[in-house]
């Protein structure tokens, strides 16, 4: 299949489509141009098809984690230790459990590896990361389960102001 060159070089191609596909994964949905939006369907229809072949390839393990103790409020508890110096610290309290962990079988670990490879790191509106591969994975996999392809759309919305070039709305069904 021959990928549009959009009047771009490659590197800067690539990265173009990487930021909207990601966008489209994220947001739901984008507007662009009409020739950058069928690129872009093209990639998000079989990152998202892969998603849904691994989506239930994992398997459930008990896991030993170690963590810091926390308080009611949410705060890490500390306790007071002496250094072979004589100085003395806080020192974090650590605490042991067992948890139960989705272990990826190796199919769906190559898979997972894909869709980093494909989707740039994203952070919500608190400044925390969010797990698309994951999101991927669990919540959009489980929605199209049912469907055999299809899951974007494009809207055409007309001339952009300006080049009059074609605008559209590209979106997740």
């Amino acid at each position: 299949m021959a990928i549009r060159k959009l009047g771009r070089t490659a590197d800067h191609r690539m990265a173009m489509l990487k930021n909207q596909v990601t966008e489209v994964i994220w947001h739901g949905q984008i507007v662009t141009t009409e020739q950058k939006a069928k690129e872009v369907k093209s990639l998000v229809d079989s990152l998202i098809a892969l998603a849904i072949k691994e989506k239930d390839n994992y398997e459930e393990v008990e896991q030993k984690v170690i963590k810091a103790k926390l308080d009611e409020n949410g705060n890490k508890v500390t306790e007071k230790a002496t250094s072979k110096n004589g100085k003395t610290f806080d020192k974090v309290v650590k605490e042991e459990k067992m948890e139960t962990v989705k272990k990826d079988k190796p199919s769906r670990l190559a898979v997972r590896r894909t869709l980093i490879k494909n989707l740039n790191k994203v952070k919500d509106s608190n400044g925390n990361n969010v797990d698309l591969p994951g999101k991927m994975l669990g919540e959009i996999a489980e929605k199209y389960a049912d469907r055999k392809g299809g899951y974007t759309r494009i809207i055409k919305i007309g001339k952009r102001r300006g080049d009059a070039a074609e605008e559209v709305v590209l979106q997740l069904i």
